[in-house]
């Protein structure tokens, strides 16, 4: 499908495709959407860890990637960073995206972009970049984590940036089957940020044992979603 690139309201770029009728980004802005939705609602929501474990659904062009870099190398915190994305862009389609250039860190997003895919690559001295072509329902844990981590519970994510296409473009990244996934990918505790606040979203959110939270959206949007994962119970041995 035909992909193009087209400003935004804040001088950004995205990537529309006609034939979805979609974007990759809001019209309004692509970074300050992403700064709002995923940085400042998601990364900087997360209580401190060691090191912060990130998944992206969605990776697209990259941006939420970068803006995540950008804050580990601010704020000397690690983070270890894995995307998916089914489609990715070829080189002549991301090469002219403005995003490096408009955050003052043209050689950390080429960095990004032409990272090797299916590897995991240290990006920077606090960011490491696992990008993985492969849609949601492929993706297990395994895939990131050794067994040692898997089998001992420590294996998961502490923040999902939910960034797939709107629900009427990808219905189904939007089912409770797709966020029952989500939900055991995620560590006790962790979060769901998504810029889609549908009613049927969230019940589909709720129905896979999120906490589905309506929060103030980024600008042009009223609201978004920060879905929870609840800590683990004691149990009542009573």
């Amino acid at each position: 499908m035909e992909r193009i690139i087209q400003q935004t309201a804040d001088g950004s770029h995205t990537i529309a495709i006609p034939a979805l009728q979609t974007m990759y980004h809001s019209k309004h802005g692509a970074v300050q959407e992403s700064l709002h939705v995923f940085i400042r609602s998601g990364l900087q929501y997360i209580s401190p860890q060691p090191a912060v474990k990130i998944l992206e659904v969605g990776f697209g062009t990259g941006l939420n990637a970068l803006l995540t870099a950008i804050k580990a190398q601010q704020t000397n915190r690690i983070i270890e960073y894995t995307g998916l994305e089914a489609y990715p862009l070829t080189p002549e389609e991301y090469l002219p995206l403005n995003h490096g250039n408009l955050l003052k860190e043209p050689a950390l997003f080429k960095a990004i972009l032409t990272a090797e895919w299916n590897k995991q690559v240290a990006i920077a001295a606090h960011f490491s970049l696992q990008k993985l072509n492969i849609p949601l329902e492929s993706y297990r844990l395994s895939d990131s984590f050794s067994a040692a981590a898997i089998k001992d519970g420590s294996a998961g994510f502490h923040c999902i940036y939910y960034d797939a296409f709107a629900p009427s473009a990808q219905p189904e990244l939007w089912t409770a089957e797709a966020f029952q996934q989500l939900y055991q990918l995620l560590l006790p505790g962790g979060i769901l940020v998504t810029y889609c606040s549908k009613t049927v979203v969230r019940r589909a959110m709720e129905a896979a044992g999120f906490i589905a939270n309506r929060i103030q959206g980024p600008y042009g949007k009223r609201e978004m979603v920060r879905a929870i994962k609840q800590e683990m119970q004691a149990q009542d041995c009573n």
